[in-house]
């Protein structure tokens, strides 16, 4: 064993052990991140207008701090862009995360210097939860790779600027970097197919034990590996034993991805944004996302039912309830306060805090009121494939047709499939049936003839990759909607068509 794996168990059992403590008391250390942070924020602008220094509970928090998106909270976001100080938290942020807005176009997260821990001990600390249920670390003494976008960084108002993905490539400790892949120079390349192209003449003939990076963009690095050596990924790192992914619901990919590898191996799953590092996977026995209860973000949580409401439920951490979906709230020592991300979590477990990402609240189809989530066509899609084993799938998303040529409104699932089912008809009606049963809603639409069944219409088998090019977002962090509420997509992909 090398020095990195025999190091990090003792090191693994230590964060065990504070992992274990705050969370056995994930409310009480979360009663601890509010205070902290609105006592330390209440000279800010953004704490003089909402009244910090007067705000003593969360009830009088929710009085005085509304929910915001980014473009709501994008005026404070100027004034630091402006190049004033004290803005959302004291001083100016360490970095800004720079991400693509569906309707603010481009958006600069605040990352302060007491915000860098939560991104950079949290991945670290993910791996080494896994290191200490497992015994098992050869993984960290061969080569690393991290699938991510470019480590430059702009400047703006004297705070460096870049994707999260580039800031957290600057904090990779030493320990690591000496192994780590791919080369500075080839990591800053910003065309991602000429970047692929590139990382596969460094690692082919690498050791390379620890991969991470967005699934669909890890398939692509290895279907490239596979185009120049003519072998499965086991064959050429047969060392490989650990993927790290995170961003989007791994089930969709999960079969081809091992196919392509050629055995399964362990993986671990992380919930990172540029708003901040929310869970991580702790077990490989226990299912869901540990959520990090101390680590700078203080969480509230609203029914997803109730998002669109003037006045939503928010809720702390132990008023939740398992099974339910909520959105996520985050008010955190970056700054960010009554933020709403955008996503959707559901708790399985109180004892300690564990859930699931289960969508995005703006992305949903209720062309009619059956409210159809993201959770529930992956899951439909999933059951599916699985009474079909022939099937490989590559990618879909989902849109509706208000206004078809003919016949009644229907959903339309705009799939790629690597290996089609046998009987595309029979795969159709059981995907409906899957639907229906998940969302009571759309099965009483089916049955009272307002919708049609959905239908399947076939794309080909790069069809996402080159949907992404065409709109240039393919590689790096970017992902396409499982599903929307207009024909945005729709239109745009259909010329992708079989």
């Amino acid at each position: 064993m090398g020095f990195r794996s025999v190091l990090s168990k003792p090191f693994a059992a230590y964060i065990n052990k504070q992992t274990q403590k705050w969370a056995a008391d994930a409310s009480g250390y979360q009663q601890k991140v509010f205070q902290d942070i609105v006592s330390k924020a209440s000279t800010t602008s953004f704490g003089i207008d909402h009244g910090f220094a007067d705000i003593k509970t969360y009830e009088d928090f929710k009085r005085q701090v509304p929910i915001r998106d980014y473009e709501e909270l994008s005026p404070y976001v100027k004034k630091i862009l402006n190049g004033e100080s004290d803005v959302l938290w004291p001083g100016k942020p360490a970095y800004f995360a720079k991400t693509s807005g569906t309707t603010s176009g481009t958006k600069y997260i605040p990352i302060t210097k007491e915000s860098i821990p939560n991104h950079i001990n949290s991945a670290r600390n993910a791996l080494l939860a896994y290191v200490h249920e497992t015994g098992k670390a050869k993984f960290l003494d061969g080569k690393l790779i991290f699938l991510s976008g470019a480590p430059t960084l702009d400047q703006k108002a004297g705070v460096h600027t870049g994707r999260l993905s580039g800031i957290v490539n600057h904090h990779v400790p030493g320990y690591l970097r000496t192994n780590q892949m791919p080369s500075y120079e080839t990591n800053c390349i910003e065309d991602w197919e000429r970047k692929v192209d590139t990382i596969v003449e460094e690692t082919y003939n690498q050791d390379m034990t620890l991969i991470s990076g967005i699934p669909p963009w890890v398939q692509m690095y290895f279907d490239r590996l596979e185009e120049k050596t003519g072998k499965p990924i086991k064959d050429i790192f047969p060392n490989f034993d650990m993927f790290v992914y995170g961003g989007v619901n791994f089930e969709p990919y999960r079969a081809k991805l091992f196919e392509t590898i050629g055995k399964t191996i362990p993986s671990i799953e992380t919930y990172p944004a540029s708003e901040g590092f929310i869970a991580y996977q702790d077990s490989q026995i226990e299912p869901g996302l540990l959520l990090l209860a101390n680590s700078g973000i203080f969480f509230e949580f609203i029914p997803a039912d109730e998002y669109f409401n003037e006045n939503p439920t928010r809720l702390t951490i132990d008023e939740v309830e398992l099974g339910v979906n909520y959105a996520l709230i985050i008010n955190s020592n970056a700054g960010l306060w009554g933020y709403s991300i955008g996503d959707t979590v559901k708790f399985i477990s109180k004892d300690p805090y564990r859930l699931l990402v289960s969508g995005r609240i703006k992305h949903f189809i209720s062309a009619f009121g059956e409210h159809v989530i993201g959770e529930e066509v992956e899951k439909a899609m999933k059951a599916t494939c699985e009474k079909f084993p022939e099937t490989e799938l590559v990618e879909f998303t989902v849109a509706p047709n208000v206004t078809p040529k003919e016949g009644l409104p229907l959903h339309e699932w705009y799939v790629s499939f690597a290996s089609e089912p046998t009987d595309i008809a029979a795969f159709e009606k059981e995907l409906d049936l899957q639907l229906r049963e998940r969302n009571t809603y759309y099965d009483d639409l089916i049955s009272g003839s307002i919708l049609r069944p959905l239908e399947i219409i076939k794309l080909r088998k790069d069809a996402f990759i080159e949907y992404m090019r065409s709109i240039g977002k393919l590689g790096g962090q970017n992902k396409v909607p499982r599903l929307s509420n207009d024909r945005k997509i729709a239109d745009e992909i259909i010329q992708f068509k079989l």
